[in-house]
């Protein structure tokens, strides 16, 4: 039963197709390529051009022009925008430049009175060692010239007493004032 349902529905539908293919060889083929219809053709065709060209020219072009205007607008204002914060970060570049100079030189400037205060400390310690050094050594020289005066003075009172007993041990008499003059040259060379 299905199967002759589907032969007959074919069957109608090839029929309907042979009569539309016999219609359209009857009428001669395309209705847009028939020659009788191009001058309403054309109208139409006309009418539709004008229409798209009042409504893109009156709706749609208009917003387009609008939009393009504003983004020109905002680019150009970017740009400039753009340019004014390269100008101030050259200009802030240029300020830190001179800032890190200015601290450079700064720096160096400390360091070198730093190291003139040091110098000039050094120069006062060395100073003050010299004439301590230099007072202890005349201290120094006048207790070695005290020890040599009582040296020179001890060696001529042993002299003096060992020669007494020599000359005393030999047999001789021994003059105080003879020996003390024999001692006395003999010392000074």
């Amino acid at each position: 039963m299905a199967n002759t349902t589907h032969t007959a529905t074919d069957a109608s539908h090839g029929a309907s197709q042979d009569a539309f293919r016999a219609a359209e060889d009857a009428a001669g083929g395309l209705p847009q390529l028939e020659l009788s219809t191009f001058p309403n053709q054309i109208f139409w065709l006309v009418v539709t051009l004008v229409v798209i060209f009042f409504v893109l020219s009156k709706i749609a072009l208009p917003r387009i022009a609008s939009v393009l205007a504003e983004r020109h607008g905002t680019i150009t204002n970017d740009i400039a925008a753009a340019e004014d914060l390269k100008a101030k970060a050259l200009e802030a570049e240029e300020t830190y430049n001179k800032a890190l100079a200015d601290a450079r030189t700064e720096a160096a400037q400390i360091v070198a009175d730093t190291k003139a205060e040091i110098q000039a400390d050094l120069d006062k310690a060395i100073a003050r060692a010299d004439a301590e050094i230099a007072a202890k050594a005349a201290e120094s020289e006048t207790a070695i010239a005290e020890i040599r005066a009582g040296a020179e003075e001890a060696v001529k009172i042993v002299a003096k007493d060992t020669a007494k007993e020599i000359i005393a041990a030999l047999g001789g008499k021994a003059d105080g004032r003879t020996v003390t003059s024999a001692v006395t040259a003999r010392m000074k060379g």
